[in-house]
């Protein structure tokens, strides 16, 4: 398992353990699953899908940065703004 970390300027997203994280990188989309290589990359605007034992949830962000370190995932993001 992962551990997901999500903030925004606002608050804390999420926070807690994912089985897979999906992001929009700059270069385009990318899944993040146990054991993923350390990495550090841009986000653009799109929707962030991550996994946890009671389903799939999603999160609409404007752009960001995301970071994967031995199981840790941190997201840090601008989310869109809702309509």
């Amino acid at each position: 398992m992962l551990q997901l970390k999500i903030v925004s300027p606002e608050k804390i997203e999420f926070d807690g353990a994912v089985e897979s994280v999906l992001v929009p990188g700059t270069m385009g989309q990318f899944e993040i699953l146990n054991d993923h290589a350390p990495i550090i990359s841009t986000l653009q605007c799109g929707t962030v899908v991550f996994t946890t034992a009671d389903g799939k949830q999603q999160l609409e962000i404007q752009g960001g940065f995301v970071e994967v370190q031995k199981n840790k995932v941190s997201l840090c993001v601008e989310l869109k703004a809702k309509e």
